[in-house]
C-alpha cells in the first residue's frame, strides 16, 4: 500500500533579476510504500531539497500531484496546511531545530501542545519513547546543555511522538560526529523496523546505506533508483557509491 504517490511533479522558479525561469524539478515520479525506508541523494542543486520542501507542504509545485495516503496535497486549503503537517508528518532536521528556551521535554511536547493534548496524555506518550531513545535523563535539561547526538535524538522523539504516517528527514546526520551518526542511524533502522515510514534526503552514503531504497535525483528528475535486496550495509554502500560516480561522470540511466 502506497503511503505517498508523486506524479509528474514540476517546480519552476522565476529569478528576481532578469525574470529568467529555473526548472528545479522537471518530471518527478515515484511512490513510497507503507513501512519503507527511502533515501534521496543527488548533487547540490539537483532538486532534492526542493522536492522535500514540496512534500512537507512548505512550498507549492508548479505542476503534477502529491498524494500522501490518498489525499491530494493540492486540494488542502492554505488554512489547513499546518494541521495536515502536524497530523501526518514528522520532521528531523540537520540543525535539530530545538528551541533553546524550552527544555528537551517541552521541545518534544510541542507538536502535542499544538494539537491541544492533555499533559497526562503527553507524558504517557513520551515515557516509552524517551526510554527507547535513551534520553530520559536529559528531559529536564535545555538544548545548550546536551551534545549534538542527544539533541538529534530529542528531535527524533519530537518527530515520532505524534505517530506520523511519514517521517521526513533532511540531512539528519549532517551536524553529527561519526559516533553520533552511527547511533542515529541505528535508531532510524529500529524505528523503521517497528513499521515507521521514513523518507530521508542525504549527502551521506553511510546514511543512505541503512535505507531499503535510494532514489537518485539529477537535473530535477529521478535519474535512477537502487533497492537493497539482500545486500548487507557494506555491499549496498558500494553500489550507492558506484551510482553516485555515474551521476557525477554523466553516465546514462541503467
Amino acid at each position: 500500500m502506497s503511503i505517498l504517490e508523486v506524479s509528474g511533479l514540476k517546480k519552476i522558479y522565476t529569478t528576481r533579476l532578469g525574470g529568467s525561469r529555473v526548472e528545479a524539478l522537471k518530471n518527478v515520479n515515484f511512490s513510497v510504500e507503507k513501512g519503507e525506508y527511502v533515501a534521496i541523494m543527488g548533487e547540490s542543486g539537483s532538486g532534492k531539497t526542493t522536492l522535500l520542501n514540496i512534500l512537507a507542504a512548505l512550498d507549492k509545485p508548479s505542476g503534477g500531484s502529491i498524494m500522501p495516503d490518498g489525499m491530494n496535497l493540492n486540494d488542502i486549503k492554505e488554512s489547513s496546511v499546518s494541521a495536515f503537517r502536524r497530523d501526518n508528518l514528522g520532521f528531523v532536521f540537520q540543525e535539530f531545530n530545538l528551541l533553546d528556551t524550552f527544555t528537551i521535554e517541552d521541545n518534544i511536547y510541542l507538536p502535542l501542545v499544538l494539537s491541544n493534548k492533555a499533559y497526562k496524555q503527553m507524558r504517557a506518550q513520551l515515557e516509552p519513547i524517551a526510554q527507547r531513545l535513551g534520553i530520559t535523563d536529559i528531559l529536564k535539561k535545555y538544548p545548550y546543555e546536551v551534545s549534538g547526538g542527544q539533541k538529534q535524538r530529542a528531535a527524533v522523539a519530537r518527530a515520532i511522538i505524534t505517530s506520523p504516517k511519514l517521517i521526513l528527514a533532511d540531512e539528519p546526520t549532517g551536524a553529527l560526529d561519526s559516533k553520533a551518526t552511527d547511533e542515529l542511524l541505528r535508531l532510524f533502522r529500529e524505528i523503521n523496523q517497528s513499521g515507521q515510514t521514513i523518507l530521508m534526503v542525504t549527502h551521506s552514503v553511510r546514511a543512505a546505506s541503512v535505507s531499503g531504497r535510494v532514489l537518485f535525483i539529477k537535473d530535477g528528475e529521478v535519474f535512477h533508483q537502487l533497492y537493497r535486496g539482500q545486500d548487507d550495509d557494506e555491499r549496498f554502500y558500494q553500489r550507492i557509491t558506484d551510482t553516485l560516480t555515474l551521476l557525477v561522470t554523466g553516465g546514462e540511466r541503467r
